[in-house]
């Protein structure tokens, strides 16, 4: 398995999931809050989507 690294875009896209996630995790956000783990869960699978597959 040949492993490559992601690209920017879906790079961009998992750190602000992260990101979100987190704040949701801290804070108290109506719309985010409930989500915050699906939001960390969708982006570590964009990460590793990104590595595995090489056009991602």
């Amino acid at each position: 398995m040949k492993l490559s690294a992601p690209k920017q875009a879906t790079w961009i896209v998992a750190v602000v999931l992260g990101a979100l996630s987190l704040l949701g995790s801290l804070t108290y956000i109506a719309v985010i809050t409930p989500y915050s783990y699906w939001l960390a869960i969708v982006g570590l699978g964009a990460l590793i989507l990104g590595t595995l597959l090489e056009d991602l």
